[in-house]
């Protein structure tokens, strides 16, 4: 398998990985812009633009842009995150040309038609009630708005319903002039695909674009703090978010080692002690989740209004654990989760596009897998244990607890039992 990066005179990077014995391919541009590239009265809006992306374009109607996708089997797709929105397709190779004119006119082209603005609205309004009435969902929206209050990274994807109900075709034009530069586009292709063919097709879509200087992004300041909304549910839902590394930071590797040893799956501590042997729950886990400039463990439960007490405490006390008693076997166990993962997770070719836009976005190149893998390799025990000593004595915490959580520990309390 190869891997080429080239970069077009107007700053447009294009990026591929042919995958031998394959006979589709899946293709896509990856933006530098998603939630926290938003003013406060433009929150929603990236993800707003990203709907309206596939409700036609001054050559397609919206019907034909499905058509055209899918009248030779393939899919077409995107997402809104919070520091990127990425459009892509899979489609076989001989329909790689069809994928990339298609995804280049719904980014350059859109019609923004204020009856189909109309229309979309009404179905990001549903999504947004959607979201609200999904509790394991829209708890991680209030974590992230805990910890970064006041700030761009701390508000939600889908925005508020009342900035979604005013966004008009200027806004959305506004935001694409402001964001949508060459050096902010990567295209990203794996699978059967030819690069300098792709890079040809790059040049007539994507060369005549001007650069731009986009706003800057304001700076995380990860402060904490906590977000409670009693409800009469079934289940009583937490999730606690701890400061950890930017994902160009040292401690990356290790940090994620740390979460998996402490809430990666079944055999995890977490998950052991707390749903095991303890049965206060049904699940929980921890991840890790990185920004440009900031980073955030989070750990997730679920458990009834009796047990959340307990339950959160515990946690604390797992965590306070970990940092004295961690043995190599669970770093290993980790460790052996990440790569496998890692390596899992490439056996597509929408899996490896993805993996592509990304390593360019963060490190301007692709890193090779084995350079992934050493990297995790070299994590050790005592980084783990200076990591996890680190993460109880001084990351900053926030959380969120949504259900009947009127007796769960406040904020100040489980401060106390860190420092305890």
């Amino acid at each position: 398998m190869t891997v080429r990066l080239d970069t077009l005179p107007n700053g447009f990077r294009v990026v591929t990985e042919h995958m031998p014995h394959l006979q589709s391919a899946s293709v896509g541009v990856w933006i530098n812009a998603g939630a926290r590239n938003e003013r406060l009265d433009q929150n929603g809006i990236a993800h707003f633009l990203e709907h309206m992306a596939f409700k036609g374009t001054a050559r397609r109607s919206a019907l034909q842009i499905a058509e055209e996708i899918e009248d030779v089997g393939g899919y077409l797709n995107a997402y809104t995150s919070r520091e990127t929105t990425a459009y892509y397709a899979r489609v076989l190779q001989a329909d790689v040309p069809l994928a990339l004119d298609v995804v280049a006119d719904i980014i350059l082209n859109p019609a923004f038609d204020p009856a189909e603005i109309e229309v979309e609205r009404g179905v990001i309004l549903q999504e947004i009630g959607q979201a609200l009435d999904t509790p394991d969902d829209i708890i991680f929206d209030w974590l992230q708005e805990s910890a970064y209050p006041d700030q761009p990274l701390g508000r939600t994807i889908l925005g508020p319903e009342d900035r979604v109900s005013a966004f008009q075709g200027s806004d959305f034009r506004g935001f694409v002039a402001d964001h949508y530069g060459p050096g902010q586009m990567i295209l990203a292709a794996a699978g059967a695909v030819d690069h300098d063919a792709l890079m040809r097709d790059a040049e007539r879509l994507f060369g005549h674009l001007t650069p731009i200087a986009p706003p800057a992004v304001v700076p995380a300041r990860f402060q904490g703090g906590e977000v409670r909304h009693v409800k009469k549910l079934e289940q009583a839902h937490v999730a606690l978010g701890f400061e950890s590394p930017e994902y160009r930071g040292d401690d990356i590797y290790v940090a994620q080692v740390y979460s998996g040893a402490l809430g990666g799956g079944m055999s995890s501590r977490l998950f052991q002690e707390l749903r095991e042997k303890r049965g206060l729950c049904y699940s929980i886990w921890s991840q890790i989740g990185a920004y440009d400039d900031t980073g955030m463990m989070t750990i997730y439960a679920g458990t009834s209004a009796a047990d959340i007490g307990d339950l959160m405490r515990l946690t604390l006390d797992e965590m306070k654990r970990a940092a004295s008693d961690m043995t190599q076997a669970e770093v290993a166990r980790a460790q052996a989760q990440m790569k496998a993962g890692m390596l899992m997770g490439l056996e597509s070719p929408s899996s490896r596009a993805e993996r592509l836009a990304r390593m360019v976005q963060v490190w301007g190149r692709v890193p090779t897998l084995p350079e992934m893998v050493a990297r995790v390799d070299a994590v050790t025990l005592a980084d783990v244990a200076r990591f996890a000593e680190g993460m109880v004595v001084r990351a900053p915490m926030a959380q969120a607890l949504y259900g009947p959580v009127r007796r769960a520990p406040v904020l100040a309390a489980m401060q106390e039992r860190r420092a305890a």
